[in-house]
């Protein structure tokens, strides 16, 4: 019984597995935008984007370290506005409530970051995204994931947004030559 308490919390403590993996390339999936040019309308990021430099955040629900996240992606998105990066978020929602989502990203500050909504909790089916994934991270360039990051609810912290913020730059190789 002992031993299988223990390995109960070892399996808890590894990482959340969530989404496409790295150097899978990720499918196209429309959803629903609420900010932006293309607000209100079903949209397929992925395949307007093909090679150029890409993130895209799933989320489970709105959040202060989500918000934290975004901005950090809003601001880089600006800077590196010349190479295409392109950056947005996907909440996962039974129902989409795009009103709720543009205000919340309003006060969150984004400006280049689009929100929207997928209606399916799961997500995207090709992208398996995990149940108990609360934020997937996917980067991805040239039609390839280059960095997967998950994480449970309460596990996205300020580290973590610099951990994405430190793996970025795989999606800019020729300027880090």
């Amino acid at each position: 019984m002992i031993a299988f308490m223990l390995l109960a919390s070892v399996l808890s403590s590894d990482a959340c597995i969530s989404g496409v993996p790295v150097g899978k390339r990720p499918g196209p999936y429309s959803f629903l935008v609420a900010t932006g040019p293309q607000r209100g309308q079903l949209t397929c990021y992925v395949c307007e984007q093909a090679d150029k430099p890409t993130v895209i955040v799933f989320a489970r629900r709105l959040s202060k370290p989500l918000a934290t996240l975004l901005q950090r992606l809003d601001q880089e998105t600006t800077t590196r506005s010349a190479s295409g990066f392109k950056a947005w978020m996907t909440l996962l929602t039974d129902t989409a409530d795009l009103e709720q989502l543009a205000k919340w990203s309003q006060m969150q500050g984004l400006k280049a970051v689009p929100v929207g909504a997928f209606e399916d909790i799961d997500g995207p089916p090709a992208y398996t995204l995990a149940e108990e994934a609360e934020v997937t991270v996917l980067l991805f360039v040239k039609r390839k994931v280059v960095a997967n990051f998950a994480f449970r609810p309460g596990e996205l912290t300020e580290a973590n947004v610099a951990e994405i913020g430190q793996a970025l730059p795989q999606l800019f190789p020729q300027a880090a030559r």
